[in-house]
């Protein structure tokens, strides 16, 4: 693997699940991310001012969701779409990152307990997500939230859809303030095993094994979210398709040196760059897929994640 993989990293990194991912199935991804997060409940959770867990109204039934409210309001309201490939995460395994999040930016969030596939195939956690941002576009003064300062967000599978949702938003006219990119999928055409669709981003076969993030492990993900291969040229699942990204909200854009993702990231940006819209982006050296959730054990880690937060909460909330 090298010297450039942080050495902090470098020795939690035979501890991270996901491991033989060719005989990955949902049951035991979704088991290896509880897993993880228990591995961590002896050390205290970082306490936002307040946290509740809630129902939003969807179609045909209620999602829930869980609140986390900072001391100061009205403020900026960030809806959060946890990762685990769409297939695992849940509001457990993202639960400290969630409140790590509220505290950072000082502002509410919402994180979104969507459908997960393959139970419940694209577009299911699309439609969730977007679903639970209009509701809170209708609902901000109840969350405490400012109606100028909504923004998403997500970390991998969560960070794809954040990015759909931006663009969704974008169309139908509900305004957004900020998205937070955190090491997301953007492109899913193909599903990660095509190889021309692959050379497209170098990093899926430099990082595509070694670092946590496996190709492999991302061909599972997304041939489990999308039940039909050709759906992925649709920007909800594969926001980097989308063609027109002019009048997106400015963003924050996070990728990790060592992740099989990290091109397409990249790519993102530049796209919405050359768009004209405002991008911060972090290409964090030594980092690998997950880092947001690593600062226990990395300082560097803890420090990239902090600058990512800070840019975006100067984004969101600015002055409030």
């Amino acid at each position: 693997m090298g010297s450039r993989l942080d050495p902090d990293l470098a020795r939690i990194l035979p501890l991270l699940p996901l491991k033989d991912a060719a005989s990955l199935t949902p049951s035991r991804a979704r088991h290896d991310l509880v897993a993880l997060a228990d591995s961590r409940k002896d050390v205290p959770l970082p306490q936002p001012a307040a946290v509740a867990d809630t129902q939003i109204p969807i179609a045909g039934g209620e999602l829930a969701a869980r609140l986390y409210r900072p001391t100061r309001r009205p403020t900026g309201t960030l809806m959060y779409f946890h990762g685990g490939g769409w297939v695992a995460g849940d509001l457990y395994t993202h639960d400290r990152l969630a409140r790590t999040l509220a505290i950072e930016l000082e502002a509410v969030v919402v994180s979104v307990d969507y459908r997960r596939p393959p139970e419940a195939p694209f577009p299911c956690a699309f439609d969730d997500c977007y679903a639970a941002t209009r509701w809170a576009a209708s609902n901000i003064a109840t969350l405490g939230g400012d109606p100028a300062r909504l923004g998403v967000g997500g970390d991998s599978a969560g960070g794809n859809l954040a990015a759909a949702v931006a663009l969704a938003c974008r169309d139908q006219g509900c305004p957004l303030a900020a998205q937070f990119l955190i090491y997301p999928a953007t492109d899913l055409v193909g599903c990660y095993g095509a190889e021309a669709e692959n050379a497209n981003y170098p990093s899926r076969s430099e990082n595509g094994e070694g670092y946590f993030l496996s190709l492999e492990a991302m061909r599972f993900f997304a041939r489990s979210y999308l039940a039909d291969p050709h759906a992925s040229l649709d920007p909800r699942a594969s926001p980097a398709r989308a063609g027109n990204f002019a009048g997106l909200p400015p963003a924050v854009i996070c990728t990790a040196e060592l992740d099989p993702l990290r091109d397409e990231g990249e790519a993102y940006a530049k796209h919405l760059e050359s768009a004209g819209i405002g991008v911060a982006y972090f290409r964090e050296p030594g980092m690998i897929h997950g880092y947001f959730g690593m600062g226990g054990a990395s300082p560097a880690a803890e420090a990239a994640r902090r600058r990512a937060s800070a840019q975006f909460k100067d984004m969101l909330v600015g002055g409030a």
